[in-house]
């Protein structure tokens, strides 16, 4: 079942994804060679709960941090652990937050010191491809004019899309209904309705779109092990335009001219 969200809600959730921006944002300011990904967790946990929301990834399902932290060749859902970045590293950042009762989810693509600029290209064109499915989230569209947005504009620079892994509905719950697939078809799909909230981000290979799930039952990275871009944004549909709940101003105030 979707369910549709009240303006006083809609509110609610951005009060909890405005937290989900800024704790990318403080975590923005520790990302560089030398840290782990456990000492990222970490920072997110506390900065999470000092603002008096709980981390909503922590214990989902078991899983075991506040934060996904997939770099390089891992797609999503890479545990926070021991790896130390270095270097030329790009490192995906997937934080949710709980709130008021409502969910917050985001999704940024970090370099980790000096990237390679073909590295660099993979993840603007994703960040690009996230605002052109953004542009399609209103209402009397369909979702699958959000992934063929995505799919479209990723191909034609040569980049491949995940199937295996989709955005999706967000409210009270971090995964509602309808799942929103990065590729498909125009005019198919759900039907997008104002009061509508998802989560669009999409997940960009390098190579090929395969994937591999590995054996720690949550990391999946990609088959050919090129890297992996991710960026994601919640949104509410809205009448002629989509509300974006989300925000990158605070990764963006830390990075300065060197955001992506």
């Amino acid at each position: 079942m979707i369910f549709l969200k009240t303006d006083e809600e809609i509110e609610l959730m951005r009060e909890s994804n405005r937290l989900v921006g800024m704790t990318l944002g403080e975590l923005a300011k520790h990302i560089k060679p030398g840290i782990t990904t456990r000492q990222l967790d970490k920072i997110a946990e506390e900065f999470i709960r000092s603002h008096g929301a709980i981390p909503s990834f922590l214990g989902y399902n078991g899983f075991e941090g506040s934060i996904c932290a997939s770099v390089n060749e891992n797609v999503v859902h890479g545990i926070p652990g021991d790896y130390i970045l270095k270097d030329g590293d790009v490192i995906s950042v997937d934080c949710g937050t709980e709130k008021n009762g409502f969910c917050g989810d985001s999704a940024y693509t970090f370099c980790v010191g000096e990237v390679s600029e073909d590295i660099k290209q993979l993840l603007r064109t994703t960040k690009e491809s996230l605002y052109k499915g953004i542009e399609k989230a209103v209402e009397g569209s369909r979702v699958g004019d959000i992934g063929e947005a995505i799919q479209t504009y990723c191909e034609k620079r040569g980049y491949s899309v995940v199937r295996e892994l989709v955005g999706h509905g967000i409210g009270r719950k971090m995964h509602e209904a309808p799942e929103v697939p990065n590729y498909g078809r125009r005019g198919t799909g759900p039907l997008l309705k104002k009061g509508m909230c998802i989560a669009i981000e999409p997940m960009i290979n390098m190579g090929s779109k395969n994937v591999v799930f590995e054996s720690d039952g949550w990391t999946v990275r990609t088959k050919d092990r090129k890297p992996s871009a991710h960026f994601e944004h919640t949104v509410a549909i809205r009448e002629g335009h989509a509300d974006i709940l989300s925000t990158f101003e605070f990764i963006e105030s830390v990075l300065g001219s060197n955001a992506i």
